[in-house]
């Protein structure tokens, strides 16, 4: 969305009281609505690809390979169109960020999902949005009123969600699936300081690089794991694996980027709320996962946050 923002003004000469800083909608960017549709829609269904890729794929070397093979493709892309590979210290600039993302949040999601289920993994990583606003605070992303209300809505319902999607598994993959929405939350905050880097490609260039970076790192973690190479993994587990790499890597990934860099993180971070609601039917339609009562009540409270987190109120000028 593109604000048309009026400045302050002092009337001594007339008494005219000061005017407040506006925001007026001047219309809907479609890379804004893309990018949203991309990570409220796509996001949704990969909780049950990863779900599927890893019952006959090892966790974090099915991982790797969908950065790897993303991430070579982003970066094919940017060069096709004149971008210029970054100098080494833009590589160590966004490894944090990286790093954080796709071995913190993504990896170790994969590693829950092989006893946690699809839904209750998607339920507990709605949790995200809950601690940008809080580790944004060291970022000096403070919340506003506004945008806290919208998390603790959003929460509400995450939280009557939990009762419907299982939730058991082992325990180290039910701190692992905990874990995750932290790391996320601070890889997203970390990736918002690497404005600059990949110049009019940027959107293509910075996620290539870190999704390259993750995907080596979580190469060498498989390897050490004594994970074994997935080539005698079921069509079906390749089948979700193609589907991660273009859908929930290329295309989603790129919108989340580009909201990242142009909207603010509670925006950016909303299809968290909406995620779990797909996943869990997705889960429950396909995969025979429970679904109890509450995903109705729930529903209401998370689409009212992302109302919340997207509409704000037209003021009148004085």
């Amino acid at each position: 969305m593109k604000p048309v923002v009026t400045t302050t003004a002092d009337a001594p000469v007339t008494g005219r009281p000061e005017l407040h800083v506006r925001e007026l909608p001047r219309g809907i960017d479609p890379r804004f609505i893309a990018s949203l549709a991309s990570v409220y829609l796509v996001w949704s269904s990969t909780y049950l690809g990863v779900r599927v890729a890893v019952e006959t794929m090892p966790p974090l070397m099915m991982c790797s390979a969908r950065f790897l093979a993303a991430g070579l493709v982003m970066l094919g892309v940017a060069r096709h169109r004149g971008a210029k590979l970054p100098p080494w210290r833009d590589w160590l600039a966004v490894a944090p960020a990286g790093l954080t993302l796709f071995i913190g949040g993504t990896g170790f999601v994969a590693l829950a999902e092989v006893s946690v289920s699809s839904g209750g993994a998607a339920v507990v990583c709605a949790t995200m949005p809950l601690w940008v606003g809080v580790l944004g605070i060291f970022f000096g992303e403070r919340p506003t009123a506004r945008e806290w209300l919208t998390l603790v809505v959003g929460f509400a319902g995450v939280f009557i969600l939990m009762d419907g999607p299982s939730l058991s598994g082992r325990p180290e993959h039910i701190v692992l699936i905990i874990v995750s929405p932290i790391c996320w939350a601070l890889g997203s905050l970390l990736s918002r300081r690497t404005k600059g880097i990949g110049g009019p490609q940027a959107a293509l260039v910075v996620p290539g690089v870190q999704m390259l970076m993750g995907g080596v790192v979580l190469l060498v973690i498989a390897l050490g794991r004594g994970e074994p190479l997935p080539i005698h993994a079921s069509a079906r587990s390749w089948l979700a694996l193609a589907y991660l790499v273009v859908f929930g890597s290329l295309v989603a990934f790129t919108g989340y980027a580009w909201l990242l860099r142009n909207a603010r993180p509670v925006v950016a971070t909303s299809y968290a709320y909406v995620n779990p609601v797909i996943a869990v039917l997705l889960g429950a339609a396909l995969y025979g996962e429970p679904l109890g009562w509450t995903t109705l009540v729930a529903n209401i409270l998370i689409v009212g946050a992302v109302m919340l987190a997207l509409m704000r109120p037209r003021l009148a000028t004085p």
